[in-house]
């Protein structure tokens, strides 16, 4: 299809393109030009920017175009990614890890295996994490946007990749993290009208509310062990490794904790990204669930978007969702390359090549990297339109399956074991990557959730038996980095604020109660 813009409809995309910009680069002119103001925003967000950037960052063009197409062509079950990181990996953020993020003062999450572990271990994660960016994150999103682009208007895909990459690229690598924060506001704001605006179109177009009370009765979040895609038993190990690691150890989320002006702000700041997680992803399912009923022969599930777009919307909507889609790229893409610059420049840059490095050094090194970090990431993107005859959503969580099983296991079992030893650590780090590639050469046709539980839970015992034969560190260098009771308490004083309604456990108790009703009611 080949959808033209009308005025009104390239009004407001432009509108909305050129406010972004302004906007990036009007919070770059507030910064100090510390190290801290560049990478944390000067530890001065409150609860709701935190809760909705880390949201805006993490809802892109995977759940606009790639989850819509999973759920097109799976159903309802696709929401159980979103739904299970509430009862999972924020779960593990929230009551286990943010406080000692928060604490120790950390510029990134690698900060936190070298005071556990050593700086080997710090740099295995670095490492992990940087290919997970660049491969899942920036080239995923670059090249999702640019396929709806060339769906809608026929542009060439390269091309789109490169507009997008430059138009983010500009005010994220002046402004560092308080300019991306600033426009992933907007841009959740933009892209839940716009999710709204196509979900009432394509619900009343299917025949209302009756037509997706009608897709109720294929409301499963548990499927069979034989299912291809979401076999239930990825509840014993994928699911769980891929959400801790994503939720509560992934520097692309956490960096809007680690900047937050307290620990209470912090917490409360996660739960509320906890509502968002549960009301975003519906916006973005239901339709899916209906337009069979409209379209029941698209040729590729990951054009949906694209075609509800172009057939159900008048002049002037069509700008504003399109600007929806941008604004999910966008978002996104701001803090994937943050993301990489903070980790290039903190774990790589000072510890290994500068270590003397004044904040102006730091801080031009982190503009330079992140410049490099678009451009590998262009390129890089040009490897999905190899894959696409399944929805690329489903080869975003392959892929993380290949690189997180060591992080969550050095995580998990450093914060909550304190015999885990560095060799144990890194043992399981380094058995990541070689075992996900044995088991898909020997069992092809495994579901990617099955490998990804089966190489998370050898990492799992890898890590124990390497710790119980090998030297721990003395209890007293572990003061503040193993987790006990005491870590779900507020610093002294800032309990007053967490009183009655302002306590986050409050609306914590709330949120996951709703979402597991879903669960029990569509088991």
């Amino acid at each position: 299809m080949n959808l033209q813009l009308t005025a009104l409809d390239a009004v407001i995309f432009g509108v909305y393109i050129l406010g972004v910009i302004a906007l990036g680069i009007y919070a770059s002119r507030q910064n100090q030009k510390t190290r801290r103001d560049y990478f944390l925003a000067g530890d001065k967000m409150s609860w709701w920017m935190i809760g909705g950037s880390i949201i805006a960052a993490n809802i892109s063009s995977h759940h606009l175009v790639g989850a819509m197409g999973a759920a097109y062509n799976r159903g309802f079950v696709a929401i159980a990614m979103e739904w299970g990181a509430i009862l999972l990996g924020f779960n593990a953020l929230l009551w286990i890890f943010l406080p000692f993020y928060i604490r120790n003062g950390f510029y990134t999450v690698p900060e936190f295996l070298e005071r556990r572990f050593s700086g080997a271990a710090r740099t295995t994660y670095a490492g992990l994490i940087l290919l997970t960016y660049i491969f899942v994150e920036i080239a995923a999103v670059l090249y999702l946007g640019a396929v709806s682009l060339n769906t809608l208007f026929g542009f060439d895909i390269m091309p789109c990749v490169i507009v997008l990459a430059l138009l983010t690229g500009v005010y994220t690598v002046l402004g560092g993290l308080r300019a991306v924060i600033w426009t992933e506001m907007l841009q959740l704001g933009v892209l839940v009208l716009g999710g709204i605006i196509l979900t009432f179109a394509t619900v009343s177009k299917a025949g209302g509310i009756s037509a997706v009370m009608e897709t109720t009765k294929n409301w499963d979040l548990i499927l069979p062990h034989t299912d291809p895609d979401f076999p239930w038993t990825m509840y014993l190990g994928g699911l769980v490794c891929i959400s801790v690691f994503y939720c509560a150890t992934n520097q692309f989320l956490v960096q809007r904790v680690l900047a937050a002006k307290n620990e209470w702000h912090a917490r409360m700041g996660v739960v509320f990204g906890d509502y968002l997680k549960f009301l975003v992803p519906l916006i973005i399912t239901v339709p899916a669930l209906v337009a069979p009923k409209l379209f029941p022969d698209l040729e590729k599930p990951d054009q949906l978007f694209s075609v509800l777009v172009a057939n159900l919307l008048p002049s002037g909507l069509v700008g504003l969702v399109m600007a929806g889609l941008i604004a999910a790229v966008m978002s996104h893409l701001s803090g994937a390359i943050n993301s990489c610059t903070s980790i290039l420049t903190n774990d790589i840059y000072l510890p290994y090549f500068r270590k003397n490095a004044t904040d102006a050094e730091a801080v031009r090194f982190g503009k330079i990297s992140g410049a490099v970090v678009i451009v590998v990431g262009v390129a890089c993107s040009a490897l999905f339109i190899r894959h696409s005859e399944k929805p690329v959503f489903l080869y975003l969580m392959n892929a993380y399956g290949w690189f997180t099983p060591g992080i969550a296991t050095m995580f998990l079992l450093g914060i909550l074991w304190k015999r885990t030893t560095n060799a144990g650590a890194l043992a399981a780090g380094a058995l990541t990557i070689p075992l996900s590639v044995i088991l898909d050469r020997a069992m092809p046709g495994m579901p990617f959730f099955n490998r990804t539980g089966i190489v998370f839970w050898t990492c799992m015992i890898v890590c124990v038996v390497v710790s119980l034969v090998t030297k721990p560190k003395p209890a007293g260098e572990l003061a503040g980095l193993i987790w006990n009771r005491e870590s779900l308490q507020l610093p002294a004083d800032q309990r007053a604020m967490n009183r009655g309604i302002r306590n986050p456990a409050f609306w914590w108790a709330i949120i996951t109660a709703a979402v597991l009703f879903f669960y029990i009611r569509f088991a």
